[in-house]
């Protein structure tokens, strides 16, 4: 119960991890006519979560596999292949700057985990320390399962793009939420479908929504830097 209490502390929004700066292609999309109607909202979120699923829950579960003294080779190969496919330069940023705010966060959280040795070895092998990476490393070193860590990833992600739709203005609190409820019943299905691969299993899945993140840098005004 403990636990479960400490993970809901977690995904609190008020949590200074910087992700609702982000709208991961929410706004571009908006911006340049991808997603014009709440029903087309409602795909785009299945599309958003079906890449989260294929693309992050591989990497969690990798990590979550490797013993929390575990700093070597195999995390390397884990790391330099997340890095490959981190192929949007903002989302690139944005993985690097919401990894240093995690660890951070969570080295003051949990001092016994001794979390600082895991950015000491990141920075000795002068490797990229990636949000998603993080999460699951510091959170497993915490004590905390897998299989809680992936499915606090897809509300995390689900949370931060209704929370920037209806910043947007482009759907209200009452239908956004109520939204954020009706998309928890697929979790189960990308659970099965992806929760149990390795690294070298995940993809990309939603090469419009890469372009929706690419073209941002191109939006005239910005709510969000991504």
């Amino acid at each position: 119960m403990t636990q479960f209490a400490r993970l809901l502390h977690l995904v609190d929004s008020a949590i200074p991890t910087g992700s609702f700066a982000y709208s991961y292609g929410l706004e571009s999309s908006i911006t340049f006519g991808l997603l014009k109607t709440p029903f087309g909202l409602r795909n785009y979120l299945y599309s958003y979560l079906q890449q989260v699923a294929s693309m992050e829950l591989p990497f969690i579960n990798s990590c979550g596999q490797l013993a929390p003294a575990n700093l070597g080779s195999e995390l390397r190969d884990v790391v330099e292949a997340y890095d490959a496919m981190m192929l949007v330069p903002t989302l690139h940023r944005a993985s690097l700057v919401q990894g240093k705010n995690w660890l951070k966060l969570l080295e003051s959280f949990y001092p016994a985990a001794q979390l600082q040795d895991l950015g000491a070895w990141f920075a000795a092998q002068e490797l990229p320390l990636h949000f998603t990476l993080v999460f699951a490393l510091a959170l497993t070193r915490a004590g905390f399962a897998v299989a809680d860590l992936q499915t606090m990833y897809l509300h995390m992600a689900l949370r931060d793009q209704l929370s920037a739709a209806i910043r947007l203005g482009f759907v209200g609190p009452m239908a956004g939420h109520q939204l954020q409820h009706d998309f928890y019943t697929i979790f189960e299905e990308l659970l099965t479908n992806h929760a149990h691969k390795e690294h070298h299993e995940a993809c990309r899945s939603a090469f419009l929504l890469d372009a929706a993140q690419i073209l941002h840098e191109d939006i005239y005004s910005k709510l969000f830097q991504n």
